[in-house]
């Protein structure tokens, strides 16, 4: 997958809805060229996994009951019948129902990244990606500073913040709006990026997101050291 070799820069804006310089975007992240088809494969694993799979129906022989043969064999003129739990019967079992299984599908970690990385460029392209300093002023939350920042952003409906693990300011201040879907920069994914019209980075966590984790911890180490975080 080729990328581009040009500087991409985006304004750093304030909290309170300014300009502070502008932010250079790394091309290896942002300037990837998009595979469509492999952001695609990507999507469907990710929404396969998150299928619960208990789904199940039961079959003749789980059917409590129908031991005894309902009428007898010859002489009454109907077809004959072993079971009241057969399928044509009413209460009966089913056939070829559902049954318990895993629908997870493996994908490569490369391909996940690849397809990360060329969702986010594509939101580059088309001016959909935007940094903040923060997304309040001072030390307190603010919903309202924050709705009023993102009403200058964006006014499209679904946006996607994302967030270091340890800024609950801003994660207090986004909490309560609606079409807002805050994740905290180690939990970034293809799926979320893109079903949000908007993303919206701090400069914290965009840093932390090029950065990458610790050398030799993954994103899930990193993740659960951090439960019980307000993200």
């Amino acid at each position: 997958m080729t990328t581009t070799t040009e500087a991409i820069t985006v304004p750093l804006r304030t909290a309170d809805g300014g300009t502070n310089g502008t932010v250079e975007l790394p091309a290896t992240d942002f300037g990837r060229q998009v595979n469509v088809a492999l952001i695609h494969q990507v999507v469907t694993a990710q929404l396969a996994a998150a299928r619960q799979g208990t789904h199940a129906t039961k079959t003749r022989g789980d059917v409590r009951g129908g031991g005894k043969k309902p009428y007898k064999q010859k002489g009454t003129g109907r077809a004959r019948q072993g079971s009241l739990r057969a399928p044509q019967f009413t209460g009966g079992g089913t056939v070829h129902g559902p049954q318990p299984r895993d629908y997870s599908q493996r994908t490569p970690k490369k391909m996940k990244a690849a397809a990360l990385r060329g969702a986010l460029s594509d939101r580059v392209r088309h001016e959909r990606l935007h940094v903040v300093e923060g997304m309040a002023i001072g030390e307190a939350p603010s919903t309202k500073t924050a709705v009023k920042l993102l009403s200058t952003l964006s006014g499209r409906k679904n946006v996607l913040v994302v967030l270091t693990r340890d800024d609950e300011v801003s994660a207090k201040s986004l909490r309560n709006i609606a079409g807002v879907h805050v994740l905290p920069a180690d939990q970034l994914n293809t799926y979320d990026v893109v079903k949000s019209d908007d993303i919206v980075f701090t400069r914290a966590a965009l840093d932390a997101f090029v950065a990458g984790p610790p050398k030799g911890r993954s994103a899930t180490a990193v993740a659960a050291e951090s439960e019980g975080s307000t993200l």
